[in-house]
């Protein structure tokens, strides 16, 4: 963090705090936690500001350095808008890291949006007209273009940004900046708003509260508000960018609100019903359990997922998880008959051996699994009582 940040941070708190009045019911620790949330809140904006989409199409221009994540953020970005409604077309500018425009289409065939690249040229400005008209023909609301990084900072590709910027007169221009490069980010961000005074900031890489620093400093110093922040290379790991909830998140209080975001934006409704229904006739199976892991998954990393419920940052610190540990569930899973999936209580010893083998797992693994299988069965079924019974009332 930037030692002159953590300096006004640290004064403004202090000659709060001193002589404040603690009410009865409130604890001096509770209030000072208080008084550090409120501030670290205001000094992040205070307040969520979405994107800027206006025009026929509107465009949005990602800049950044080689490294920070320019392009994995644009595939995000563009599933994100997608789930919106929005019609999204990509398009390639950076012409010169080797492969930059085959990952942009690697990622869109994942997502399932278009891309307007030209791999033969080598005019960056001609790219990104062209794909204004390829947009406008093509009726594309959305045209986000990934434009070329370096891996320091120079007057070509300032110069070569200023100019694409002047010839798109985006509705949105963000600048995208590793989170885990520390007080150089903040460096970073001053000269690439000196040159092409961008609208806000994007947080990469940002590893629950370790990184608060870099989304507190960048602030401060360039007063640009932060728009989103991603976390891993999922292309559902993407959160708009709200200053009360990062507050929270880097005083190991959690980020329910953020949570139930991502919940919304993977599981589908439909899916939701069905298990619902299945849950309320107490047929919950295998295959309900499988596609219930898979769409958690899809959420993203699963140490960030489980950092978001409060309390859990500060238990899970020393404790690596790792997104493969589902695997060994998955695998005990694929290695059951579709019956077996479907009716788990013919499971006896010699197809629990059986499934093992295949599984490549011990037959403890598998009875630990059945074992918590029938748990989630039984608790369901409770809660499912419980509420019939109050809707009877």
């Amino acid at each position: 963090m930037n030692y002159d940040v953590a300096k006004k941070v640290t004064d403004e708190i202090r000659d709060e705090a001193l002589g404040k009045e603690v009410l009865i019911s409130v604890s001096p620790g509770q209030l000072f936690v208080k008084i550090v949330y409120d501030k670290l809140t205001h000094m992040m904006g205070g307040q969520h500001q979405p994107i800027t989409l206006k025009g026929d199409p509107s465009v949005i221009m990602i800049a950044g350095l080689n490294g920070a994540g320019k392009t994995t953020f644009t595939g995000k970005l563009a599933k994100l808008l997608k789930s919106q409604g929005k019609q999204v077309l990509l398009v390639g500018c950076d012409i010169y890291r080797p492969a930059a425009i085959q990952q942009l289409k690697t990622l869109a065939e994942g997502i399932g949006v278009d891309v307007y690249a030209e791999p033969e040229s080598k005019d960056a400005i001609q790219i990104a007209k062209n794909a204004l008209a390829f947009a406008k023909a093509n009726h594309k609301k959305v045209v986000i273009i990934d434009t070329a990084g370096r891996l320091t900072v120079n007057e070509t590709l300032m110069k070569e940004i200023a100019e694409l910027k002047n010839v798109l007169q985006p509705s949105e221009t963000l600048f995208v900046v590793d989170s885990m490069t520390g007080q150089d980010a903040v460096a970073t961000a001053k000269i690439f708003n000196e040159r092409i005074n961008y609208d806000g900031i994007v947080l990469t890489k940002l590893d629950g509260d370790a990184r608060g620093g870099a989304a507190l400093s960048i602030r401060y110093m360039v007063n640009k508000p932060i728009k989103f922040i991603s976390t891993g290379e999922k292309m559902e790991a993407i959160d708009a960018f709200y200053p009360d909830r990062m507050a929270q998140r880097i005083l190991g209080m959690g980020d329910v609100l953020s949570l139930v975001d991502r919940a919304q934006r993977s599981f589908d409704e439909d899916e939701a019903r069905r298990i619902n229904q299945k849950i309320r006739k107490n047929q919950l199976n295998f295959d309900d359990f499988l596609a219930q892991l898979q769409q958690i998954k899809k959420m993203g990393n699963i140490k960030d997922l489980v950092g978001m419920i409060p309390g859990m940052n500060k238990m899970m610190k020393d404790i690596d998880i790792d997104d493969d540990s589902f695997k060994p569930i998955e695998a005990i899973i694929y290695s059951m008959t579709k019956y077996e999936r479907e009716h788990p209580d013919v499971l006896d010893n010699s197809r629990k051996k059986r499934i093992s083998a295949g599984s490549g797992t011990n037959v403890q693994q598998v009875n630990n699994l059945i074992k918590q299988f029938e748990n989630l069965r039984k608790m369901m079924k409770k809660m499912n009582q419980m509420g019939i019974k109050k809707a009877g009332r």
